[in-house]
């Protein structure tokens, strides 16, 4: 019996112990899409039908799905030592694999703190902003300052700097005090269907000024915004608008923290969304595709500034974090073969390379019915849908089924379809991609 028959034979008696993330639980028990195989862009179900990853799985696998390369780099480090503890102990992978990030990283950041997941990237960068000004001689900053749909992971302080509703309305009395946001950059208005970065809109970081003569520079620690924002659906910073963002950090001594989660390893046309833009800030989070998505890591990426003053205390722990799995030596092996990939490869300039082509299949959408805006930058773009009369939601959901009936796997957020393809694509797959996007759309109420 293959593997696929074995999966299959054992859905309907292992569906119910699951309660699965960010699902309608009881709706896809109901009629479950199962994933058992991948390969390059291809995942194949259980039923052994071929779907063509449009997402690379969760913006993970930029790389493309069962890496041999990978996979024998894991092999042989379980086999050689499958765990090391991290606190007061070391192993060699995880040194290599931090100077490896430090090579390619924007200038000065070179120092690096390894964590399991795009959250813990998080958290773990508002800790040490706060361990940084406290080390620095001003403890009293304290506050961060998020924006307005931004996805910061589901930590409590990734959902505090974070501003998606549906993720803090059950937990608000929860959240950290001291959180105040920025208003977010999406103006439908002005910028629809937009080719790459809108050109007017930079104005909107200017609300920072107002917010730190509110709460006063020396209360604040650090501004969190990720480049990109990728999971509420693709909105791309208006030229100029980091840079101001920088400056006014800058201008007040706060720390500006990029969320790389999604942009980093090549998304959008550069090893960073940093360098892409040119704006380097004081950290950078990342996971996601550090290692591929071959087993969880993360890892922030930290401005020597701050490594630097927190080692002029006393002897001792510099900073009371950290996780049983920080600099795993499994998924630092991942993480190491997946870098070679990337380079021996050139996946970031190809992400370059196929971004006009990718603009334009996307854009060749606009016209359907339903679509009211298309974004795009690198390979990742959004094509936005009006709401149905059934509800917010309901017709970008159908969307994504239909697609996944017709062999095509994309996300759904809301009524917005984003596109994240792994980097290995191809002009043939990018048009699949898009050709069963639009029937779907015009298939669709």
């Amino acid at each position: 019996m293959t593997d696929i028959q074995n999966h299959s034979k054992s859905e309907a008696q292992s569906l119910e112990h699951y309660w699965m993330p960010f699902t309608a639980n009881r709706q896809f028990k109901a009629n479950p899409r199962m994933l058992a195989e991948a390969d390059g862009m291809y995942y194949k179900d259980t039923s052994g039908r071929a779907i063509l990853d449009g997402t690379a799985g969760l913006w993970c696998c930029n790389a493309g799905h069962g890496r041999r390369e990978i996979s024998e780099a894991v092999s042989h480090q379980i086999k050689q030592m499958d765990y090391a503890p991290s606190f007061q102990m070391g192993h060699p992978l995880a040194f290599e694999l931090a100077e490896r990030l430090a090579q390619i990283s924007p200038q000065g950041l070179n120092k690096v703190f390894f964590t399991n997941s795009g959250s813990e990237s998080v958290d773990s960068a508002l800790k040490i902003a706060i361990n940084y000004h406290r080390a620095n001689g001003e403890p009293t900053r304290t506050r961060f300052i998020g924006r307005e749909l931004g996805y910061h992971g589901v930590g409590f302080g990734g959902i505090s700097v974070g501003g998606i509703g549906g993720n803090r309305k059950a937990f608000s009395q929860q959240l950290l005090p001291g959180v105040d946001h920025l208003p977010h950059t999406l103006d439908m208005q002005g910028n629809a269907f937009t080719r790459g970065m809108p050109t007017t809109g930079a104005e909107k970081a200017d609300v920072l000024e107002q917010l730190v003569a509110l709460h006063g520079a020396e209360n604040i620690a650090a501004v969190i915004v990720e480049p990109m924002s990728g999971s509420a659906g693709v909105i791309l910073p208006p030229e100029g608008y980091l840079k101001r963002l920088r400056e006014i950090t800058q201008k007040y001594g706060i720390l500006l923290i990029f969320d790389e989660v999604i942009t980093a390893f090549g998304r959008v046309g550069d090893a960073f969304a940093s360098q892409r833009w040119g704006v380097t800030p004081d950290l950078i989070t990342t996971a996601k595709a550090l290692n591929n998505g071959a087993i969880p890591m993360g890892a922030v990426l930290i401005d020597d500034k701050i490594y630097d003053a927190s080692m002029q205390g006393p002897d001792g722990i510099e900073l009371f974090h950290g996780y049983t799995y920080s600099g795993h030596p499994v998924a630092a092996a991942a993480a190491l073969a997946t870098l070679n990939i990337y380079d021996n490869e050139k996946l970031f300039e190809r992400s370059r390379e196929l971004e006009g082509y990718f603009e334009d299949a996307m854009h060749s959408l606009k016209d359907l019915p339903n679509v009211i805006d298309i974004r795009n930058i690198g390979l990742v773009g959004a094509i936005q849908l009006s709401p149905s009369n059934k509800g917010i939601g309901k017709r970008g959901f159908d969307v994504f089924e239909r697609c996944f009936a017709k062999g095509t796997l994309v996300r759904a957020t809301a009524d917005i379809i984003a596109i994240s393809p792994p980097l290995i694509i191809d002009k043939q797959e990018i048009d699949q991609i898009v050709n069963t996007l639009a029937d779907a759309i015009r298939a669709t109420d």
